[in-house]
């Protein structure tokens, strides 16, 4: 199994790990996702059914209204938010339900900023760690399966 290592800007600072949820296309928290069960539910979203909770969310940025950062806080509340987001633009909406998460309820979710780049190198599926600071470590699969111990 191989580390990678990529140094972000930490937006919101924190600690999380979880595996990928990874997409191309921003996705509004306002109208596409049900805070009380964390699951994708806008049906023109290429992840709609998937569920955020324990995921690392990888996305250029969100979409949409400014309400989305009160349905981020709703789900960091009821324990459904994804564990970290990791996006390639400055999104004010996704910071702000984060930090008012971290502020009114003592949870953190990292929010990190990468380039396009790193973002779009993220595999789906693969084991991400987010540190302080803005340092991620991914865990990708050689391909390889090692013998059994």
């Amino acid at each position: 199994m191989a580390l990678r290592q990529l140094q972000g800007r930490s937006l919101v600072d924190g600690t999380a790990t979880g595996v990928a949820l990874v997409t191309d296309t921003p996705l509004s928290f306002w109208g596409g996702v049900d805070p009380e069960h964390g699951k994708i539910i806008d049906q023109r979203h290429p992840l709609e059914g998937e569920f955020l909770a324990g995921r690392i969310l990888v996305l250029p940025s969100g979409r949409g209204s400014c309400s989305a950062s009160g349905v981020l806080l709703e789900s960091i509340s009821n324990g459904t938010a994804p564990s970290g987001i990791i996006v390639s633009e400055i999104d004010p909406i996704i910071g702000l339900g984060a930090v008012l998460g971290e502020e009114l309820l003592g949870r953190a979710v990292p929010v990190v900023l990468v380039t396009s780049e790193e973002r779009m190198s993220i595999t789906h599926g693969t084991t991400i760690s987010i540190f302080p600071g803005g340092q991620i470590e991914i865990r990708e699969d050689s391909g390889i399966d090692e013998p059994e111990s």
